[in-house]
């Protein structure tokens, strides 16, 4: 285990959750220095250790069992395989639970409660235990008992209404955004959360209860689509890459290939203009402020069109950099290890991994000025720390081999 401090040093988090959203969270708290042991199914795991292709290769080159899925979602973590359905495995459970500060978990409602391993049972092994369910539609409701997906709750949660082609248009349709983002959020969601109890117990001594609903953080961060809904009364619709409140925002086509303008602000509409030598553009009604030009972009927009396509994408990028005018290339997913300034900022890392390899990381964007961010160890193999772990509350090599013959780890 590294040796280094972070904010969370102090902190032990028992994660009996898997997929993505709460060990997003789990891996935010290793991040930053918890303690987080991973308790998985024996045999099996984590069900993202097998979505792959693709799997990370070892030292020979054969493929491993960790998916890239698997290790994007899991460092910094020790991995205990216990089963919940044994008794064994539910009294190991309740030994963590009784050493930790927060406990995530993400099974169906009810589920944990058939194990004795709800909320209401290990408080009574620690009172001061912070507990946190994480599940698609919440503790309540008439969806309280069925399971999520991201997916799925991009399409019920609206956003995939607002995401993709307008209809009519080539590619037209909903579209998904390209990252799980709704497990993402509701990690990050979920983070906050058990962090405020933490602080909070601080105060009262008393832990808390905290119910993360996928579909509800996808209703939260509907942000300005919800707000401007709410306040008109028109349903915002699908509309490409344009922005529906600040204009011009879009992709543009240069003559050597496309790139993202982004104008924020009725000064930086001007200095676009400069570039362009279009100085009248600013003078014109039509265009003078945001929300004209928000109300009037199609006419805009041709225009900023043929300005584009004039120009080179190196060219132009440059003069609108030096004009303060944000815009930029679109990168793929390998372009954006090369972009520099991702390189200054250390967001590509690599630990060594039990296989054998280096296994890639991408870093934590936190940054303390009075804390150091411990540099987390690879994602766990299954059942890596088990019997460290075990050793730690107390269980001899006698009796944890009598647990593997009775298949409770």
């Amino acid at each position: 285990m590294t040796t280094f401090q972070g904010p969370l040093s102090h902190v032990r988090v028992l994660d009996l959750s898997r997929i993505l959203a709460a060990p997003w969270a789990g891996q935010i708290l290793a991040d930053l220095g918890a303690e987080v042991i991973k308790v998985e199914r024996p045999g099996a795991g984590d069900d993202t250790r097998s979505w792959g292709p693709p799997f990370l290769k070892d030292a020979n080159g054969q493929d491993t069992r960790e998916a890239g899925y698997y290790l994007a979602v899991n460092r910094g973590k020790r991995s205990i395989t216990v089963s919940l359905d044994k008794p064994e495995g539910q009294e190991i459970v309740k030994q963590l639970a009784a050493r930790a500060d927060i406990v995530l978990e993400n099974y169906k409602c009810g589920t944990l409660a058939r194990y004795g391993l709800d909320e209401a049972s290990l408080r009574k092994v620690n009172p001061r235990l912070i507990y946190c369910s994480v599940t698609g539609f919440g503790q309540s409701g008439p969806r309280r008992d069925q399971v999520a997906y991201d997916f799925l709750i991009q399409a019920m949660g609206g956003l995939m209404s607002v995401t993709g082609e307008k209809d009519g248009r080539p590619g037209g349709g909903p579209q998904k955004v390209g990252v799980p983002i709704v497990d993402l959020m509701t990690g990050m969601y979920t983070a906050v959360a058990v962090l405020a109890a933490l602080a909070r117990r601080n105060e009262t001594g008393r832990g808390d209860y905290i119910d993360i609903a996928m579909l509800d953080v996808q209703v939260a961060t509907l942000a300005n689509q919800a707000m401007n809904y709410l306040v008109s009364g028109k349903v915002p619709q699908r509309n490409g890459n344009v922005h529906p409140n600040i204009q011009p925002q879009d992709v543009y086509a240069c003559a050597d290939g496309d790139v993202i303008l982004v104008v924020g602000n009725d000064s930086q509409f001007g200095r676009l203009c400069e570039v362009f030598g279009r100085g009248e553009w600013t003078r014109d009604e039509r265009f003078a402020t945001n929300a004209q030009r928000v109300r009037n972009i199609d006419e805009l927009s041709p225009l900023l069109r043929a300005e584009f396509a004039r120009r080179s994408r190196q060219e132009l990028i440059a003069a609108l950099d030096a004009a303060g005018v944000p815009c930029g290339a679109i990168n793929s997913v390998a372009d954006v290890f090369e972009e520099p300034q991702v390189k200054a900022r250390g967001m590509l890392r690599h630990v060594p991994h039990p296989s054998g390899v280096d296994v890639p990381q991408v870093a934590s964007p936190m940054r303390f000025a009075e804390a150091v961010l411990p540099s987390c160890d690879a994602p766990p193999l299954l059942g890596q720390h088990s019997e460290s772990i075990l050793a730690e509350l107390g269980y001899g090599a006698d009796q944890i081999g009598a647990l593997r013959h009775a298949g409770a780890i």
